[in-house]
């Protein structure tokens, strides 16, 4: 048995819970937050057993895609602020970060 970490953007969530929900996979979502952009992402957590983790990462690789996005760079914390023009920068969003872990045990109550 295995257990998936999947940490997507919003945009991604609903739609890869109900591909996940259409391939009989159980998950439980969690809110969660980016560092780099502060932005919401969503966790997912999945428990499947071991023949079935290569279809899980075709249905979350299916369904989080990357897309550009502008941001606003962070001013900078020490030197002269008033010299600093925050240009939007375009960066990589999206698609998905993913852990596979081995389950020793699997206990439901």
């Amino acid at each position: 048995m295995k257990l998936i970490f999947a940490v997507v953007q919003d945009q991604d969530s609903n739609r890869l819970s109900n591909a996940l929900v259409d391939n009989n996979f159980r998950a439980t979502k969690l809110a969660s937050t980016g560092g780099f952009l502060k932005a919401g992402n969503t966790t997912f957590i999945i428990g499947t057993e071991d023949i079935r983790v290569e279809k899980a990462l075709q249905i979350i690789k299916e369904n989080c895609k990357s897309r550009d996005q502008l941001v606003a760079p962070v001013s900078p914390m020490g030197g002269n602020a008033d010299s600093y023009v925050p240009y939007p920068v375009e960066v990589e969003v999206g698609g998905a970060t993913v852990f596979v872990l081995p389950v020793e045990q699997f206990l439901q109550f």
